[in-house]
């Protein structure tokens, strides 16, 4: 084969897999909606919902036993020129499906003490499953009034906790962009 005939094969194959990219994203439409973040009992609380938490690509492998894994990264950032990130939480869950009883558990895995959620409706799971509440994120009392701050909310999806950019390629894993809320400041208003 000749130079040119090897780069036009090249040139083929790249088109073919920059094709398939968008095609496995579109699948999965992770997103963070309703991104809140309340000074409540003297701490931050941070709430949210992951929509599309249990994106249809990884339904089949659920139902065959294949546990789901969610991930959401929270960070409390303080503004300055160079800006400081203050604290960080790691929240992550499981969802798995038995096919004897047909179903559906909700286990918190790191970030947050919360029972097993136990359901028989895979909707009901998901809801469970999309929740964020990252309570006491940092006391009010660590929070400078002067100062501006911020929250950035990340979240990922992947069968087995594996979320590389191989598993994003297949279809095995997907995840969110940073998900900014407006500047704060900690002093209260009544």
């Amino acid at each position: 084969m000749s130079r040119t005939s090897l780069s036009v094969i090249a040139l083929i194959a790249l088109a073919m897999v920059s094709l398939l990219v968008p095609l496995a994203q579109a699948d999965t439409e992770l997103r963070i909606s309703n991104l809140s973040v309340f000074l409540n009992d003297y701490d931050v609380t941070v709430q949210g919902v992951l929509l599309g938490a249990v994106p249809s690509s990884l339904t089949e492998s659920l139902q065959s036993g294949v546990p789901v894994h969610v991930r959401f990264v929270v960070e409390l950032w303080q503004q300055r020129f160079r800006d400081k990130l203050l604290q960080t939480r790691i929240i992550e869950r499981q969802l798995t499906y038995n096919p004897a009883t047909k179903e559906y558990k909700v286990v918190s895995l790191n970030g947050e003490d919360r029972e097993a959620f136990m359901t028989k409706q895979l909707r009901d799971a998901q809801r469970v499953l999309s929740e964020l509440r990252a309570g006491k994120l940092a006391p009010d009392a660590a929070l400078d009034p002067r100062e501006l701050y911020f929250v950035r909310v990340r979240a990922d999806v992947s069968l087995n906790g594996v979320n590389s950019w191989i598993a994003r390629f297949s279809g095995e894993a997907a995840e969110t962009g940073w998900v900014q809320s407006p500047l704060l400041t900690p002093t209260r208003r009544q």
